[in-house]
């Protein structure tokens, strides 16, 4: 019987508007707008499957805080977590090595779904062909790290078994769908599980940030390279949450995030 275990990576912090555009904006009764600062959920899924055990999303690198992130990433998306939170402490309580995993997807290559790939340098890596690339080239056109977006050019470098560049729709494993959402980035890859138990998770990302992305209505979250593809993608998922009767498991969404099982309890 397939599992699903959430791994707690800690948390980010930043400004509320980053999540939900313009969630905070002056007007003339209230030019001096007050901003709020918010913590928001780092959390990466191991699916426990017949096949073999899979990883969707890598969190945050340990040293994000301490020179691995360039300074104004630190700024804008202060890295915390607690020691139990680390990435290979979290896998551990699945009863799971790093070694142990042979298949990595990852939504995207931004510093919160990529950070421990140095981890799984042995394995496949299915990530979406139009982030790749996008990321890729930001990182390497200019020696300037605040040029590079998201990406950390030392996770883009991971030197692992097989990228696997993906643009289409397609099944991972039984009962593992891949799917296609992109606006956040280039290209962006959500996952759908369907349990026995639990019934049809769809696992989103970056697609969409929190309950209030999600709506109806959808909203703008702070940081779209294509806001047309960003409001298609959240369309599509609602109708897959239709046809499945599913579950949306929000990325970034801390109130939502207090609400789920975490490792090492799972769903089933």
């Amino acid at each position: 019987m397939m599992k699903v275990y959430l791994l707690d990576n800690g948390w980010l912090e930043c400004d509320a508007n980053w999540m939900v555009s313009f969630s905070s904006i002056a007007t003339l009764e209230a030019p001096e707008c007050q901003h709020k600062w918010i913590k928001i959920p780092v959390y990466a899924v191991l699916i426990d499957h017949p096949e073999g055990k899979i990883l969707y999303d890598l969190g945050c690198h340990p040293d994000a805080m301490n020179g691995y992130w360039p300074k104004g990433l630190v700024s804008v998306f202060p890295y915390y977590r607690r020691d139990d939170q680390d990435f290979v402490n979290q896998l551990a309580l699945t009863g799971t090595k790093p070694e142990d995993i042979k298949t990595v997807v990852l939504s995207h290559m931004h510093l919160d779904h990529a950070g421990n790939l140095n981890l799984f340098a042995h394995a496949d890596v299915y990530v979406h062909r139009k982030d790749f690339e996008y990321g890729q080239t930001l990182v390497h056109l200019s020696p300037d790290p605040a040029k590079h977006g998201a990406y950390v050019k030392a996770d883009m470098e991971v030197p692992v078994k097989q990228f696997h560049l993906v643009e289409e729709d397609f099944e991972l494993v039984p009962g593992v769908e891949v799917i296609s959402v992109p606006g956040h980035t280039p290209g962006i890859l959500g996952v759908i599980v369907h349990l026995e138990k639990e019934g049809t998770l769809i696992f989103p990302q970056d697609a969409i940030y929190t309950r209030e992305n999600y709506g109806p209505p959808a909203k703008a979250s702070g940081i779209m390279y294509d806001n047309l593809a960003f409001f298609n993608s959240i369309e599509k998922i609602r109708d897959y949450e239709k046809k499945y009767n599913a579950k949306i498991m929000f990325s970034h969404d801390m109130e939502f995030f207090k609400t789920l099982k975490l490792a090492p309890s799972y769903y089933e």
